[in-house]
């Protein structure tokens, strides 16, 4: 039987080998915020998907919100994100960097000594954060940025997907979901600003977009795409009444602008409440090019039914990547997928932060 899912995949002007995209995934290996070659053995393993999106990455030091994330922002991490792609590259694979701001998920001790959290209002997050020093923290109360400095913020993005051309990436995913600084402008239980940046529905989406149209004409809209979650709750996001009119007016701005894709986050598989199809079906129908749809997928057969029903270009799949760096061989195979042990999801076990990170075997091996 012939699977769609396997046949390759045209994003761009890239072609990939299929239609299944590693989804970005904090694994909290990159020791100081820089990536390391274990980074690049993880990625260089699973580069049989037709595309990976990295774990999220922060753009600037004060969007260093958990422990241990990498950042793009200097030599230092470019040279070593080299390291990554190339290995990529060299295995046959297709990698985009994911831009992460944490904006006001974070805790002081996460950042560098000379970094603050920001947010578009200074709203502390509910919930507790990890740090390797205190363990489990409270959330920090960040500082609202000055409408001065916000076009320093976007700087600070558009020179980031700059140093990711330059690292070898083959395009950028801006984090605009999960309740990260980007998502933190659109809802208006977060952002409560009374200037152009809050309020209306257009002025909560003007500080995304413009971001946006900043990396897409730095590095070209065929190498800008965006992650979004309509009716996301995760990072304390409560909903509010115009979910569906923030998402189709930015559907139609994003479709302006030209990303090469929008990934589309399902909220059912993290526990969240259903997203409203609606919404979905409404993006599909505004934007023209590739949407990316995660949310659970892990069965060949479901996810040949999305593709078949249109409602995606490609499918991303997240945690069964963990434990199954072969993933794509074993759908293939119709082989038993590897659970993962999600207590070095985040942190190193025993054998230290490869234990559970790039000693799973592929299915020949296991």
């Amino acid at each position: 039987m012939t699977h769609r899912a396997f046949e390759p995949a045209t994003l761009g002007s890239l072609t990939l080998a299929n239609h299944i995209v590693m989804a970005p995934m904090t694994r909290s290996r990159a020791l100081g915020n820089v990536p390391n070659e274990m980074i690049a053995e993880y990625y260089r393993q699973r580069a049989t998907a037709g595309l990976i999106v990295t774990e999220g990455t922060a753009p600037a030091p004060e969007g260093l919100g958990y422990s241990r994330i990498p950042g793009l922002f200097n030599e230092t991490q470019v040279a070593e994100w080299k390291r990554v792609t190339s290995a990529v590259h060299e295995a046959g694979g297709r990698i985009f960097v994911q831009l992460m701001h944490t904006g006001r998920i974070f805790h002081p001790l996460n950042l560098p000594a000379d970094a603050a959290g920001v947010a578009p209002s200074a709203i502390p997050a509910q919930g507790l954060m990890w740090t390797d020093q205190e363990q489990m923290q409270p959330n920090g109360t960040p500082r609202e940025l000055g409408a001065a400095e916000l076009e320093g913020v976007r700087d600070a993005f558009v020179r980031s997907a700059e140093l990711a051309v330059e690292a070898g990436f083959d395009g950028v995913e801006l984090h605009g979901a999960n309740g990260y600084l980007l998502e933190q402008f659109l809802n208006p239980a977060v952002n409560q600003r009374k200037d152009q940046y809050g309020g209306s529905v257009e002025n909560r989406a003007r500080f995304v977009l413009e971001v946006t149209r900043g990396v897409a004409q730095a590095i070209g809209a065929e190498r800008t795409a965006i992650r979004l979650s309509p009716w996301n709750m995760h990072g304390d996001m409560p909903h509010y009444p115009e979910i569906h009119e923030t998402y189709t007016y930015l559907a139609a701005e994003l479709q302006k602008i030209g990303v090469v894709y929008v990934h589309l986050v399902k909220q059912e598989s993290m526990g969240a409440p259903g997203v409203s199809v609606d919404t979905l079906h409404a993006i599909r129908k505004i934007f023209s090019n590739t949407i990316i749809l995660n949310g659970g997928f892990h069965t060949i057969d479901v996810i040949d039914a999305v593709l078949a029903s249109g409602d995606a270009d490609l499918v991303s799949i997240g945690r069964p990547f963990i434990s199954n760096p072969d993933l794509v061989e074993r759908l293939k195979r119709g082989a038993p997928l590897a659970e993962p042990n999600q207590a070095t999801w985040f942190a190193p076990g025993a054998g230290g932060f490869a234990d559970g990170f790039i000693d799973y075997p592929d299915a020949a091996a296991a």
